[in-house]
């Protein structure tokens, strides 16, 4: 079985989806819609940009959600999913792609999550981080016992989880993490804790605007990060994509679980290749492909 998976926030680069908008009307045509749709030609920004300007959050969000959905439209009739997933902002791209969302509706709750997220990461300094070389429930053990709010956020493949949090419990954490035995334990480079509860104002705004977007009934299912397993109910994708902001990506189990269930090839459609070499690491036997 085919699945598509569909990156996040961090796979943006200066010039993504100028290819497509010069080589296919259709994409010119949707470039030009999210244009009108956003207020802003956002189209400057991912074709000339700096990195610096690509990488606020407001940009960055649907700049990455654009550039995937997109391209997903342009490969016509060879795109042929039975089964979708997205990492945490790809996980919108993801329900554009299997039919649960209109292009039009994607991007603007994109583009709302975006923004909210923006807001909550100026209430408290917060930060992320990645840890190598750690099992999972070592990880989970050092965040339970460091003061102050610091949780696992993204399960990306065994040996490499991200946590998020406040700044300090973050930083007491990775401490803690090197002494445990992480090969590494290095803050990232983004505005706030994602996929934690300090995300809670984000997800009140956003759970608005979802609850008040149509979800139809999807070609295939979507694995959704929140619970790593295939949904095809609109009514149930709602409810696990407002509770993302605020939960951690099981990314590692969702790959395991599409394997489980029948995927013999994943296609990473968007910006960049991290996906596949994440689909990699949790399984060495998949045939990947990058769109």
């Amino acid at each position: 079985m085919k699945a598509y998976v569909f990156p996040g926030q961090g796979a943006q680069f200066t010039g993504m989806g100028k290819d497509l908008y010069e080589n296919s009307p259709l994409a010119k045509e949707l470039f030009e819609k999210a244009n009108e749709i956003l207020g802003f030609r956002i189209t400057d920004i991912m074709f000339e940009g700096t990195a610096e300007e690509l990488k606020e959050t407001k940009v960055t969000q649907p700049a990455v959600f654009l550039h995937s959905v997109i391209q997903a439209k342009t490969m016509g009739d060879s795109f042929q999913p039975e089964m979708v997933a997205g990492h945490s902002l790809g996980e919108f791209s993801a329900l554009v792609a299997n039919g649960t969302l209109s292009f039009e509706d994607g991007l603007k709750l994109v583009s709302q999550r975006a923004l909210a997220m923006q807001k909550a990461c100026e209430v408290k300094p917060s930060t992320m981080a990645a840890v190598l070389g750690l099992d999972d429930k070592i990880v989970e053990e050092v965040c339970d016992a460091t003061n102050g709010m610091v949780v696992a956020a993204n399960y990306n493949c065994p040996g490499q989880l991200v946590i998020s949090g406040e700044y300090t419990a973050v930083e007491k954490a990775c401490e803690a993490m090197k002494a445990a035995g992480a090969k590494r334990a290095l803050l990232l480079p983004v505005g706030g804790a994602f996929h934690s509860p300090l995300m809670e104002p984000a997800r009140e705004e956003l759970a608005a605007a979802i609850e008040a977007t149509t979800f139809s009934t999807p070609i295939c299912p979507v694995y959704q990060n929140v619970t790593s397993l295939a949904v095809s109910d609109p009514m149930e994708i709602k409810k696990n994509l407002i509770i993302q902001l605020t939960a951690p990506v099981k990314w590692t189990q969702s790959v395991q679980q599409m394997i489980a269930d029948g995927a013999t090839s994943f296609t990473e459609v968007g910006p960049g290749k991290v996906l596949v070499g994440l689909v990699n690491k949790i399984n060495k036997e998949m045939e990947t492909i990058t769109a």
